[in-house]
C-alpha cells in the first residue's frame, strides 16, 4: 500500500480522524464492528498483536518511514495516510508529532461468563471521566486482575482517552459491558462464586486489610463514581462492603488509585500469581 499525502483537513478519506464523534465511530456498522482510534505507535502494536483488525492510519509525514515503519509493513492492505504537524495539530486538537492514528474495528463483544473465567475481576459502574477509565484499566492489568466489568452507565472502554491512557492494556485483558442492571448482574456473579466488595465508605463497611485476609477463592470489586460513590442497591447487592483507611483528614482516593490499591492488597495477600 502506497503511502497517501494529505493537504486538506476535509478530505473524505480522513472522515474517521476528523469530523466523527465517538458515538458516530461506535455505531457506525453494526455495534460489534464499530470503530475505535488507537493512538501511538506502541499502543497500535499491541493491539495488533492481539488480533485487533486495522481500518486505516493518520501519522506525521517523518513516522511513514521510522517509527511506525514496522506498522505499516504489517498491515500492506491498509490505507495510510500522513501530514504535515499543522494539519495533524487541526485534525487531532491537540499535538500528535510523537504518534500515529489508527482506526481500527472494535472487537467482538466477550459475555459476563467469559470474563468471569479469571479469579480476580474489576466491576465499573458510574465511572463517566475517560481518563479514569484509562488509569483503572492499566491499574488493574499491571496489578494482576484477570478481567473487567463494565456497567452501561461507564465511559466507553475504547473511547480514544481512555485507550491511549491505558496504554493498550486495555486490549490485554477481556471485559465486557454488562447488559443488565448493574445489582441484578452483581447478583448472578454472587452465585458464580464470587465474593463481591463494594468499595464503599458505608458504615457497614470492614478495612480492605480485614477483606483481604480472609479466604475467598474469586473476588470482584466493584468500584464507584469517584464523586457520588456507588448507588446504594449496588453496594447492597454486594457480598461484602469495603473500604481503604484514610487518614489526615483526606476522604477518599481518586478512584483508579483506590482501584490499584485494592488489587495490588489482594494480589499481594496470594490470591494468584508472582509478578512478571
Amino acid at each position: 500500500m502506497s503511502v497517501i499525502r494529505i493537504t486538506d483537513i476535509k478530505d473524505e478519506r480522513v472522515k474517521l480522524f476528523v469530523s466523527m464523534t465517538e458515538a458516530q465511530l461506535r455505531n457506525r456498522l453494526e455495534p460489534e464492528k464499530g470503530i475505535f482510534i488507537a493512538e501511538s505507535a506502541k499502543v497500535i502494536r499491541t493491539a495488533l498483536e492481539k488480533g485487533l483488525v486495522p481500518v486505516s492510519m493518520l501519522m506525521p509525514e517523518r513516522h511513514a518511514g521510522g517509527e511506525a515503519a514496522d506498522i505499516i509493513a504489517a498491515c500492506p492492505d491498509v490505507p495510510v495516510y500522513t501530514a504535515s504537524e499543522e494539519i495533524l495539530r487541526e485534525i487531532a486538537g491537540f499535538n500528535v508529532t510523537r504518534g500515529v492514528l489508527c482506526a481500527m474495528r472494535r472487537p467482538a463483544p466477550l459475555s459476563l461468563e467469559e470474563v468471569c473465567a479469571g479469579e480476580l475481576i474489576v466491576i465499573c459502574q458510574g465511572i463517566w471521566d475517560a481518563s479514569n477509565m484509562g488509569a483503572i484499566i492499566r491499574s488493574a492489568a499491571a496489578l494482576g486482575a484477570d478481567g473487567l466489568l463494565f456497567a452501561s452507565d461507564c465511559s466507553d472502554p475504547l473511547n480514544r482517552r481512555t485507550v491511549r491512557v491505558s496504554m493498550g492494556t486495555v486490549f490485554q485483558l477481556p471485559w465486557a459491558i454488562l447488559g443488565g442492571d448493574t445489582a441484578d448482574e452483581i447478583r448472578r456473579i454472587n452465585e458464580m462464586g464470587f465474593a463481591t466488595a463494594a468499595m464503599t465508605l458505608s458504615p457497614d463497611s470492614i478495612t480492605l486489610d480485614a477483606f483481604a485476609s480472609k479466604q475467598h477463592d474469586r473476588i470482584a470489586l466493584v468500584m464507584g463514581n469517584e464523586g457520588h460513590g456507588l448507588p446504594d442497591d449496588v453496594a447492597y447487592a454486594c457480598t461484602h462492603r469495603v473500604k481503604i483507611p484514610m487518614y489526615h483528614g483526606v476522604d477518599s482516593l481518586n478512584v483508579a488509585a483506590a482501584c490499584a490499591v485494592a488489587v495490588y492488597t489482594l494480589e499481594a495477600r496470594g490470591k494468584k500469581q508472582e509478578a512478571r
